[in-house]
């Protein structure tokens, strides 16, 4: 077959591995059909492949055809330039309430979790702590805002909300030396929720001594993972309070023996990082102030003791003083009552959280506290067991659905 048909040894090898029924039904004109078409699709190709215009001709062809079928309007624009994205932005920004032990426990859980509930309720379990543990701070800020850690050696510390460990409702959270780089014997005494930093604002101090210092904002602007002075503290003394201001409002210092005084922001002014305070407000012996607030107009002031008795009085009762006096009554502080642990300002909108020293915490409608005299002892809020006693409360100025 090589020989006397021209063909090449795979031709013929093909052949010879047909079966012979196959070989001998082939039809003489379709394999003449055949191969005509194939020598003339060969030379089709070939005049195509030899003409350089030719080719790009089919391909212009081709991609008409395909921007016909497929072509639409883009969907992406091209810019010269994008703005950079942070980690916030990533971040849904929602309010947290952020709670620390005694033993310095910290953690964040959204404030929705915790169910409003009438006046003299049980509560619920907001953490868990050891036997000698229990919750003394909680407060709350937005996952976008700097905490700033004022310490017992007058240092401050940085972190974000969102940097928080956020654990369920009964676990007791991460240690914060895990979180701050704090010296030996150093703790955490106060803290500040602050969204940005900006000029014009102020940062005032109150320690349990009475003393008020007032420093700009922006003087705590560059943290370090080390902190930076905060506040000269005399021996003993420690930041029980930091609020943000304008250097134009008025504040009330409480106490725990149930005395208070409110004056001016203005006659206190404007110091360096490191410098001492002024005297804010003088107290008898054994006394210690446990709470600032900076006054709004249209609230009222509320005042929570340790055995969970509680009111609200008129703004109105609390006259303006000048700093450093002794101040006046605002809770009768009694055996029954015990002493106080805070002093807030309140409107009917505003929900209150109390803490407990067993990790206990219940969730109030101001609403539900009627107003009442500045020199009373109050009424119950919450119904403690034996031994257990509040150490903490907090302003929520977010609403929930009546059930």
């Amino acid at each position: 077959m090589i020989d006397n048909f021209g063909l090449t040894d795979i031709q013929a090898q093909a052949i010879l591995d047909m079966r012979l029924q196959r070989l001998t039904g082939l039809e003489r004109d379709k394999i003449l059909d055949e191969h005509r078409e194939i020598t003339q699709l060969i030379a089709q190709l070939s005049a195509i492949l030899a003409d350089e215009k030719e080719v790009y001709r089919i391909i212009v062809e081709e991609l008409k055809e395909i921007q016909e079928r497929y072509g639409d309007d883009r969907r992406t624009k091209i810019v010269d330039q994008s703005e950079e994205l942070s980690i916030e932005d990533l971040i849904v920004e929602e309010d947290m309430a952020v709670t620390i032990s005694h033993e310095g426990y910290i953690k964040r859980n959204p404030v929705t979790l915790y169910r409003a509930q009438r006046r003299g309720g049980k509560g619920k379990i907001g953490t868990t702590t050891r036997e000698e543990d229990f919750v003394e701070y909680l407060f709350v800020a937005s996952t976008h805002s700097y905490i700033l850690f004022f310490t017992t050696v007058g240092k401050v510390y940085w972190i974000k909300v969102h940097e928080l460990p956020q654990a369920g409702r009964a676990a007791k959270g991460k240690p914060i030396v895990n979180l701050l780089n704090l010296e030996q014997g150093e703790r955490v005494s106060a803290f500040l929720p602050v969204r940005e930093f900006q000029e014009g604002r102020f940062v005032v101090f109150a320690t349990k001594k009475g003393l008020i210092k007032k420093t700009e904002l922006m003087a705590y602007a560059n943290p370090r993972s080390n902190g930076i002075r905060a506040i000269g503290l005399e021996q003993g003394d420690e930041v029980i309070g930091v609020r943000l201001t304008d250097g134009q409002q008025e504040m009330i210092l409480s106490t725990l023996d149930g005395q208070s005084i409110r004056f001016k922001e203005e006659q206190v002014r404007p110091t360096g990082r490191e410098a001492y305070g002024v005297v804010g407000m003088r107290m008898d012996e054994g006394d210690e102030v446990v709470s600032m607030e900076m006054l709004s107009p249209g609230a009222s002031i509320l005042t929570v003791a340790e055995n969970g008795y509680g009111k609200r009085s008129p703004m109105e009762e609390y006259r303006l003083q000048s700093r450093g006096g002794k101040g006046i009554i605002t809770m009768k502080a009694t055996e029954k009552t015990g002493r106080v642990v805070g002093v807030q300002q309140v409107t009917d909108e505003d929900q209150l959280m109390l803490v407990t020293n067993n990790g206990k915490i219940i969730r109030l409608r101001i609403k539900d506290l009627r107003v009442i005299g500045r020199n009373t002892q109050g009424v119950r809020l919450i119904d403690l067991e034996e031994g257990e006693r509040v150490v903490s409360l907090a302003r929520l100025a977010e609403s929930e659905e009546e059930e």
